[in-house]
């Protein structure tokens, strides 16, 4: 591992991944130095895969009094001391390939940052990068893109001292500016007028408004995740995982104003809501609600990723950036259950001309792409008791941290998955929330297709090649080269043909060409 002194986050650094399908893994360390927390983050990468490993984090505070000292706390610089000397030591044991040390809105803006800067780096060895404002807003919005590479509209990532904000079109960051209306810049921990709090927000929000109004708004920080586990919870929503989820822009406003009105008490009793969280979380609220009515977002999507992944994402090579995290991340988790690495590409190409003339259930593209995902899952229930797999693979592709699917994907390919297993539909009352019945019954013709390429061919790549699946005027047709004809012979095969047909709800027949 290099020295962690050379480890700051330099322009142009970039990270050794290897831009093939089978993917060498890089292991890589975030610390973020931010205005409330300072946390660590321990990553592997797959390819464009970015899996975390291991997550820890302090709520030390160091922009608690900073609107009023313009300086750093002194017991949030106790704390933070404390966890970056901590957070070296597991870096040692851990021995990534790289570290990445950034500080944001607190340290930047303090008298007294530069000595804390100097301080870390003498007590730890630590080189903190100090974002600017508009650093720290690009690689806000390269993290929405890791976890979600054709997002569009702005980026809005509150943390404790300020707001960033950011276009995103075409996958690309645009624009971006930074606003002082993170709580401890708006008076948190302190008690809240609330009309007075509101119009201080607006006056903060007004001269952003014409760059960055918009149809959907990525929220980015803790305390807007904790306000979607908030509405996952009053709403009983069946997933609780807050990346990608998504709520209407009155849906926002009704959830923001109800936090907003709560006690720290009653906060506090909430699911995933700390103390210290609690005395911030109102604020949040209030910039959340604030930002819908002026920005006139209709739709907020909450990302998991943000700073920490937008660091890695810029590291990586061009070549490799560009690819698809959702089918990169299906691969890495069935090449991990014991899938060959081969068989979803393999699976993926045999599909491809059946599943092409079907029409499309999901945004433009977006078909072939959890296609090419499912097909990487195919296997995954390898090393999975035969009279469980499709349960047990069902749970884990429906909550893997896999990036880049929204959450009626993410249901898809769960279903999908449990079609490879078994012929009957999966028995969870709640996927009429996330998915339509049209939806349901296209990933079991997935799941039954990929079932059919799998036994046909017993895995064999050379042999699925001998064979072609394909829809015609007809019905669906298997058709098998005439030096392979024997594959078809099997009572399997023709159940497994039948399955597909009857999901499609079509004839079927074998030819031998």
């Amino acid at each position: 591992m290099p020295e962690l002194a050379p480890g700051a986050v330099r322009s142009g650094d970039t990270l050794s991944v290897t831009a093939s399908e089978e993917r060498a893994s890089c292991d890589v360390a975030v610390i973020d130095v931010g205005s409330n927390s300072v946390r660590l983050v321990l990553y592997r990468l797959e390819g464009r895969a970015i899996w975390q490993v291991y997550n820890e984090k302090v709520l030390a505070g160091l922009g608690r009094h900073l609107a009023e000292t313009g300086r750093l706390a002194p017991e949030g610089v106790v704390a933070a001391m404390a966890a970056l000397r901590r957070f070296r030591a597991v870096v040692d044991g851990a021995g990534p390939a790289r570290v990445f040390c950034a500080a944001t809105a607190a340290v930047r803006e303090a008298r007294d940052g530069g000595v804390f800067v100097d301080r870390v780096r003498a007590e730890t060895g630590l080189i903190i990068r100090v974002l600017s404002g508009e650093d720290e807003a690009h690689y806000s919005a390269l993290g929405v893109i890791a976890g979600q590479p054709k997002a569009e509209g702005v980026v809005g990532d509150l943390g404790g001292s300020s707001l960033e904000l950011v276009r995103l079109a075409d996958g690309r960051p645009g624009l971006g500016t930074t606003l002082p209306l993170g709580p401890f810049a708006l008076g948190a921990p302190g008690p809240i007028d609330p009309p007075a709090l509101g119009r201080t927000i607006r006056a903060r929000l007004a001269e952003a408004a014409p760059a960055y109004s918009a149809v959907c708004l990525h929220a980015v920080g803790g305390a807007w995740r904790n306000i979607a586990l908030i509405h996952m919870d009053a709403t009983r929503y069946p997933l609780r995982i807050v990346h990608q989820y998504e709520m209407s822009g009155r849906d926002a406003l009704e959830a923001a104003r109800f936090v907003a009105q709560q006690s720290r008490a009653s906060l506090e009793r909430m699911p995933g809501v700390t103390r210290k969280r609690a005395e911030t979380l109102p604020y949040a609220a209030m910039v959340l609600e604030a930002m819908v009515e002026t920005l006139g977002f209709e739709r907020i999507s909450f990302s998991a990723f943000g700073l920490r992944e937008g660091l890695l994402l810029g590291a990586i090579p061009a070549e490799v950036r560009g690819r698809d995290p959702l089918v990169e991340g299906c691969a890495a988790i069935g090449v991990r259950q014991g899938a060959a690495e081969h068989l979803g590409r393999v699976l993926q190409a045999w599909l491809e001309p059946m599943w092409a003339s079907l029409p499309p259930l999901f945004e433009t593209g977006r078909d072939g792409v959890l296609m090419a995902a499912a097909c990487r899952l195919a296997d995954m229930g390898a090393r999975l008791h035969p009279d469980h797999r499709a349960d047990l693979a069902f749970d884990q592709v429906l909550r893997a941290p896999t990036p880049g699917q929204t959450h009626a994907e993410r249901a898809y390919l769960a279903a999908a998955v449990f079609a490879r297993f078994t012929v009957a539909p999966p028995a969870n009352p709640w996927m009429e929330r996330l998915l339509s019945p049209e939806r349901v019954r296209r990933a079991r013709a997935l799941g039954a297709a990929m079932r059919l390429g799998c036994d046909l061919s017993g895995r064999s790549a050379n042999l699925l090649f001998q064979s072609r699946l394909g829809l015609d005027g007809r019905g669906l047709l298997l058709s098998v080269d005439k030096d392979a004809q024997d594959l078809t012979l099997g009572e399997q095969t023709k159940k497994r043909l039948a399955t597909v047909a009857g999901v499609l709800q079509v004839d079927h027949r074998i030819a031998v060409v």
